[in-house]
């Protein structure tokens, strides 16, 4: 791998850089993956906030005033921020902010691991550093996001489910029955099909379907960008694509490196999806999958991290290191920053999925 901390192959990083998400530009950042793009400053502020500020009077006016032009160091394909091997801690963090933190009001280093088990013990140690060095240059250090992991440390479907509650089991097998009238099919990067424009099409559609009923829309991937990933045979991607009554009702975009399985985009069509519980479906074939093939690590993401604990997923979580370019900005998030740290409180209340 080419930056600390990157869980994914080389070819899907290289693909964000080419094809940024729409709206976003990529920026040079002293050799670190970064862009500047428009940020909603409720994207990761708890539920209720949230709620409070979108109801209030006139926000359908003055809630653009919450949209800024922000700077992240760090992608959107990325479980986290990459940083260079050989970077020194201490001074990439006043370098980042001296060449991005000066060119917008507010600059994001997002996702720095938290002692993340995905990672070595020279990349957690560095980023500890890496986290010190952030609040001594006067970054607000926020818990991000809960990454959704699966050790495949079990022999069969039924030991996995064996660690759920009885209730649990009991409902999983139940919408699992739905799986027998589904055909899954394996189709790899690269794979000749791809070569034709319609079916890029076909699945670039199911994506935005899946976009379009998200809650919260921060970044949105274009055709070129999938087009690119599922044209490049040497990123390490399979596509698991799911029919039902010959056609094709979903698909789940997965990425074996450094011997685990980085689950990374899903497309649907609704309503067959749900109707077939293809989610529940996807998750237990996933893991399946991994465990055929002696890997170690299922990687679930970001997004739904309730539904995920239900499923039996395990969770650890990043930091934000974030820099306001207003000192009066910053003093007033210092004191207001645990509003926006929704993904560590719900950890904090849920713990680890099998505990429950």
């Amino acid at each position: 791998m080419r930056y600390l901390n990157q869980l994914e192959p080389d070819g899907l990083v290289d693909s964000f850089a080419v094809h940024p998400p729409i709206g976003f530009q990529v920026v040079d950042a002293v050799g670190t993956p970064a862009f500047v793009a428009p940020f909603d400053l409720l994207t990761t502020a708890d539920d209720a906030l949230r709620r409070r500020i979108v109801h209030a009077p006139g926000y359908r006016w003055w809630g653009r005033l919450l949209r800024w032009r922000t700077a992240f160091v760090g992608t959107t394909v990325s479980e986290y921020a990459l940083f260079p091997r050989q970077a020194d801690p201490a001074a990439l963090a006043g370098d980042l902010r001296a060449r991005l933190g000066d060119g917008q009001r507010l600059l994001i280093v997002k996702d720095i691991p938290l002692d993340s088990p995905l990672c070595d013990a020279a990349g957690r140690e560095w980023c500890a550093r890496f986290a010190d060095a952030c609040r001594t240059e006067g970054f607000l250090l926020l818990e991000g996001q809960a990454l959704a992991y699966v050790p495949i440390d079990f022999a069969d479907e039924d030991e996995y489910l064996g660690r759920l509650s009885a209730s649990r089991r009991k409902d999983i097998r139940r919408k699992l029955r739905k799986r027998d009238g589904v055909h899954v099919e394996t189709v790899a990067c690269g794979d000749a099909r791809f070569a034709d424009e319609a079916t890029v099409d076909a699945f670039y559609a199911l994506y935005e379907n899946v976009y379009a009923q998200s809650e919260v829309h921060f970044d949105k991937l274009s055709r070129d960008f999938f087009a690119a990933v599922l044209r490049d045979a040497g990123n390490g991607g399979f596509a698991f694509v799911y029919h039902y009554e010959g056609a094709m009702i979903g698909w789940n975009l997965c990425f074996v490196a450094d011997g685990k399985l980085i689950d990374k985009y899903v497309g649907f069509a609704y309503p067959q999806a749900r109707e077939q519980n293809l989610y529940f479906t996807s998750w237990f074939h996933n893991l399946a999958w991994a465990r055929e093939r002696g890997l170690t690590h299922y990687v679930a993401g970001w997004t739904d991290p309730q539904v995920k604990s239900y499923l039996g997923a395990r969770f650890t979580l990043t930091r934000h290191a974030v820099w306001l370019r207003n000192p009066l900005l910053r003093a007033i998030a210092r004191r207001l920053g645990h509003l926006f740290e929704s993904d560590s409180q719900w950890a904090a209340q849920h713990g680890d999925a099998n505990e429950h």
